[in-house]
């Protein structure tokens, strides 16, 4: 049988990240540097453990059943205090669905917002999955260069003038995905100021945002949004569970109810049993000091893997000091590609995801690549550290 795949699908790669890990879980010698999946003792198993036994209690048959698809009510309620309280967000003019992690979210949004051949405009680089998203749904997915403001402005001003049919802008403005990177407030507000005049939507997606770990908050730029062009999406996985994969979008009514059709077509609903879990915790637990414990958990192993490659990786390599999230970014001298510097760094035992990954043109050579520290010991930080150094010393000569 020879198969027709639809055209939308058939220009897309699978996740470079996804491919990394099934290599990792292959050979568990190699040491991963490259998964952004939290630490391991960033997850509460015991209030998990008690929450469950409670729900299965109380509560067994509500928890099994199917479900609605805008969300378990409790958790949209909890969510929406959280985002008032937390981030600023205005949800009077706004309602909140639950999805299945934040994935989803970022592929609904163009499903319902963007028809096949419409330009959607993304950092670059950005996150390998919210790329696949875009063209997967058909879209024309153009990346704008970043400095250490964010998106640079100028650029995006130039892509509005001259891109056909622009409707969506997506950006990961706190500690970016792959850079660690964030946004500037100005730099915000500029932004939203330039897409509010031009009539576009910007999806902005904050997984990490609650991961800060040095420095003041920014505000989010749905905080900003007077006009209802912001879609914000966020997640439990990086402050709770990632396999629980609860995640949520807050938009505007309208874009709500297309989100739910989109939904209904898809998984009909968010697993029921783990929305009761996740807002149980948030209404139940001590969440300060949960997210007190895994801000700490991160700065340590941060710190410890900027020392490391302070101490041990030739300093004609640059990386970036986030002051949040799970990655930061290493740059080998311009006329390398870190493509082909993965590949050495695997046979030697260490893996990461080369910035091609990150890239709209993933077939063009790009010097950088993400390293994640959330992940692995501290021991196997070091250990891949120093294997990575090993690496880049035979690779620069």
């Amino acid at each position: 049988m020879n198969y027709t795949f639809s055209d939308s699908i058939s220009s897309v790669k699978p996740s470079a990240i996804r491919e990394i890990l099934k290599l990792v879980a292959a050979n568990p010698s190699i040491i991963s540097l490259s998964t952004g999946s939290p630490s391991s003792e960033a997850i509460p198993v015991e209030e998990i453990h008690a929450i469950s036994e409670k729900i299965f209690r109380e509560r067994a048959i509500e928890s099994l059943q199917y479900s609605v698809t805008e969300g378990y009510a409790q958790l949209r309620e909890t969510t929406k205090k959280r985002l008032r309280e937390a981030f600023g967000i205005d949800t009077d003019a706004n309602d909140v669905i639950i999805t299945t992690g934040g994935q989803q979210g970022l592929f609904m949004t163009p499903q319902v917002l963007v028809n096949p051949g419409d330009t959607v405009i993304v950092e670059s680089p950005s996150f390998v999955s919210g790329i696949i998203a875009m063209k997967a749904n058909g879209a024309h997915v153009v990346g704008i260069e970043m400095d250490e403001e964010g998106i640079r402005l100028d650029l995006l001003e130039e892509a509005l003038r001259t891109e056909k049919k622009v409707k969506l802008l997506y950006l990961i403005p706190t500690f970016q995905n792959p850079r660690g990177s964030t946004m500037s407030l100005q730099r915000r507000r500029d932004v939203y100021e330039l897409c509010k005049k031009n009539n576009i939507i910007i999806l902005e997606d904050n997984p990490y945002g609650e991961l800060r770990f040095r420095g003041e908050d920014v505000p989010t730029i749905k905080s900003m949004d007077d006009a209802g062009i912001v879609v914000y999406n966020g997640s439990y996985s990086k402050v709770l569970s990632a396999g629980m994969r609860i995640g949520f979008i807050c938009a505007p009514q309208p874009i709500i109810q297309k989100l739910i059709i989109a939904k209904q077509g898809g998984d009909c609903h968010t697993n029921i049993f783990f929305q009761m879990v996740c807002d149980e915790f948030f209404r139940n637990c001590d969440v300060p000091a949960h997210m007190e414990k895994i801000r700490a958990i991160y700065r340590d192993k941060c710190d410890f893997m900027l020392e490391c490659l302070d101490k041990y990786v030739d300093k004609r390599v640059t990386w970036t000091h986030p002051d949040g999230g799970l990655f930061l970014w290493c740059s080998l001298p311009e006329g390398y590609d870190s493509l082909d510097f993965a590949k050495m760094a695997a046979d030697k035992g260490v893996a990461f995801v080369p910035g091609c990954s990150f890239m709209v043109n993933d077939s063009d050579p790009c010097p950088a690549f993400r390293l994640n520290y959330s992940t692995p010991s501290k021991e196997n930080i070091e250990r891949g550290v120093k294997i990575l150094a090993e690496a880049i010393d035979e690779y620069l000569k």
